[in-house]
């Protein structure tokens, strides 16, 4: 039987850590594999967690762990555990001379794969004891919650405690490679898309439904291609499937990617960069801010 410790009583955060990873997996062995650890390590893990907590966190099934409802009410409750522990140490990553540390950035795909990097690698060289975590996601991560210590994001943040700044309009267009216009023909009116191959979204948002009604050709039923990945989307348009939407500033870059029906579609996407408040006085957020406002400012007037 097992024996509650004193320890025990106020649980290291490393378990909540391995919970999290059990309840993401499904599995104690695919847990310890993502952890680095053993799977005896990871089930200890467990039941000194289930211990202190005097919860049953999971029912053992033939094919893995399924959660109690127990463990699904505490899991957003554990995931700020974590995202609070990892805040801390880039905290203290950053105490020293000079600018160090660790910057957690996150940022949508196109624009952490396409537009980033360089900017990304002019800070590097510049501050060489700086270390970048990039989380590319189209989720509006939380910053309140330090997840991210900086987002770059395309909608203006509206809470009070974020520090954040407009860095301008990111034009986007119609665009398909040549061979795929050579084989199907360049479109000359909106309606004429309704008899091509369309890249688009898979599942609907507010945001999409609000294009929709702009456009409604782009319904979900008229697409061919059909994906929430923005790179996804961008490799379709690259790879002659069809005619999609990107950036322009992107595919200017590729003699290969044709713009069509320009005086009939543009969109603005607002480019923002946002942190919290309680970062503005950090050296490692305040290059990296900057750094990031310069670096997309350069990118926009270029587009």
């Amino acid at each position: 039987m097992h024996t509650v410790t004193e320890t025990e009583t106020e649980p290291n955060w490393e378990r909540y850590r391995t919970f999290l990873k059990v309840l993401e997996t499904g599995s104690l062995s695919a847990a310890g594999r993502a952890m680095g650890l053993t799977q005896p390590t990871v089930g200890r893990h467990i039941d000194s967690l289930e211990a202190a907590l005097a919860l049953k966190l999971f029912t053992r099934l033939f094919d893995g762990f399924a959660p109690t409802d127990a463990a699904l009410e505490l899991g957003p409750y554990a995931a700020g555990v974590a995202a609070t522990a990892a805040a801390l140490r880039r905290v203290a990553s950053s105490h020293g001379s000079g600018v160090r540390g660790t910057v957690r950035l996150t940022a949508s795909e196109v624009i952490g794969v396409e537009v980033l990097p360089p900017v990304l690698a002019a800070l590097r060289s510049e501050h060489p004891e700086l270390i970048i975590e990039l989380v590319l996601s189209n989720k509006v991560d939380d910053l309140l919650h330090r997840e991210a210590d900086i987002a770059v994001r395309g909608l203006r943040p509206t809470q009070d405690a974020l520090v954040a700044k407009r860095v301008g309009g990111i034009e986007l267009g119609l665009h398909a490679h040549k061979r795929y216009l050579a084989a199907h023909g360049v479109p000359k009116s909106m309606e004429e898309l309704a008899g091509h191959s369309l890249i688009g979204f898979d599942h609907e948002s507010a945001f999409i439904r609000k294009f929709q009604d702009q456009f409604p050709v782009f319904s979900r039923a008229a697409l061919a291609f059909r994906a929430d990945s923005d790179l996804a989307q961008l490799g379709a348009i690259r790879a002659g499937f069809g005619i999609g939407i990107c950036q322009s500033a992107l595919a200017a870059k590729d003699k290969a990617l044709v713009r069509v029906l320009q005086t009939k579609f543009s969109l603005t996407m607002d480019t923002w960069i946002a942190m919290h408040e309680d970062l503005r006085e950090s050296p490692r957020c305040a290059v990296t801010f900057a750094a990031l406002a310069a670096g997309l400012s350069v990118y926009i007037k270029r587009s």
